[in-house]
């Protein structure tokens, strides 16, 4: 099998044979990326760092030239260069169409990356986010100090249950309050919004 293989492969054009090293090559290490990538094991994306002001940085942390980019410019260039490569008579138009094809992927590639970024987001809750913030008594918050309520806030668009006291009268259930401080890890301080 591997002969037949052989025999196919050195028959074909040199540029064939690039094309086909390209598109195989990148699409196996495409492969390996978007396994790794399932895995969430791709934070050690590779970049090449060029210091200076005429760089390809996209911002963001974005950049033309990653393994990524390289890899997505590999298959593109060489699985259009496989397609294009008997319909096109000329092997100038042929390479042409290819590079304008890898490069087309590793910018889609990357602007779909710089898209996915931005909707990384940390929903780590600190209780003292909620200093400031108002909410609404859950359970009612017994008075003085002698027992703990429950209250919703809501935090960055999450509405978080945390136990609360205050220093003044019982708080009803059903009462909006302003939380005033974050007592410990557990519980707020809080007294009626309408103080």
């Amino acid at each position: 099998m591997f002969e037949m293989f052989a025999t196919w492969f050195s028959a074909l054009p040199v540029m064939s044979q690039v094309y086909w090293c390209c598109a195989v090559a990148g699409s196996l290490i495409f492969l390996i990326q978007l396994v790794l990538t399932l895995l969430g094991m791709d934070a050690s994306d590779i970049d090449v760092d060029f210091d200076g002001p005429d760089t390809m940085d996209l911002g963001g942390g974005m950049s033309l030239f990653t393994v990524r980019a390289l890899v997505n410019f590999l298959v593109g260039f060489g699985w259009s260069g496989v397609c294009f490569g008997k319909v096109v008579d000329s092997a100038a138009l042929t390479v042409a169409i290819a590079v304008a094809t890898g490069l087309l992927f590793s910018w889609v590639i990357l602007f779909l990356y710089s898209k996915m970024k931005r909707l990384e987001y940390n929903a780590a809750f600190a209780i003292s986010d909620c200093v400031g913030q108002t909410g609404t008594v859950y359970l009612r918050i017994p008075a003085a100090r002698s027992g703990m309520g429950k209250v919703q806030v809501s935090v960055r668009g999450s509405v978080h249950e945390v136990a609360a006291c205050t220093d003044g009268g019982q708080i009803a259930s059903g009462t909006l309050v302003r939380v005033v401080e974050a007592i410990n890890a557990d519980c707020l301080l809080v007294v009626p919004a309408a103080q």
